[in-house]
């Protein structure tokens, strides 16, 4: 039997989760593996500091730490990657993150893309991350919605700023494509690609793409 592909969200708002998962749902293919999305209980609400990241990444470790065995993968579904090194120590499954899966697939499909932050404080963070991955010289921009992550479920205000965001991305920055940075924006994805005209990439689908495939040419 295939074990489960475990996508953590290193946060603790369950909303998160539960749109994180149905954005999954065109995944979840008859006799493929199970796509289980777990809550990390005891972490922040919304992870938009270094400290939060810094906490998320010990908690995240250790949710992988007890599953090691009984996952054919590992997702972390936070745009920072909390603990993606010392993850990857605790299990032989892969791990992936969102990040880096986000920024692969997008520079899979265009030139130079663009990054959706929630918050101006993020920005100097993922753009650290960005330079560790080597990959500064293919972003076009980075730019916040100004809403931390328990906001992003209020549609009426967040879809607006993301459509406003996107298109600054697309014409300002020159963004050929948008990766969401927050996997609690999972489900604006298709309706803002429609409204931009551009490639959106829902980073954590794309990170659980990499998982399933590897999942599925494994089984016999």
């Amino acid at each position: 039997m295939t074990k489960p592909i475990v996508v953590i969200n290193p946060n603790s708002t369950e909303a998160v989760t539960e749109a994180m998962s149905a954005a999954l749902d065109p995944l979840r293919l008859p006799g493929g593996p199970e796509i289980e999305c777990l809550t990390n209980a005891d972490g922040p609400p919304g992870i938009e500091s270094q400290a939060d990241v810094d906490l998320a990444a010990v908690q995240t470790r250790e949710i992988v730490a007890r599953r090691a065995n009984s996952a054919s993968a590992f997702v972390i579904a936070c745009y920072s990657d909390p603990g993606i090194h010392a993850c990857r120590e605790a299990t032989d499954s892969p791990v992936y993150g969102i990040a880096e899966s986000g920024v692969l697939c997008a520079m899979s499909t265009v030139e130079r893309f663009g990054v959706v932050a929630i918050l101006e404080k993020s920005i100097p963070r993922h753009m650290r991350y960005i330079r560790t991955l080597g990959f500064e010289s293919r972003l076009a921009g980075e730019r916040p919605l100004g809403l931390g992550v328990v906001e992003l479920s209020n549609e009426s205000v967040t879809y607006g700023r993301l459509l406003e965001t996107g298109k600054q991305l697309r014409d300002i920055d020159g963004a050929q494509a948008i990766v969401l940075g927050c996997a609690g924006m999972a489900r604006y994805r298709a309706t803002l690609e429609d409204d931009l005209g551009v490639p959106v990439i829902d980073p954590t689908q794309a990170a659980v793409s990499n998982a399933l495939t590897i999942s599925l040419l494994k089984s016999p």
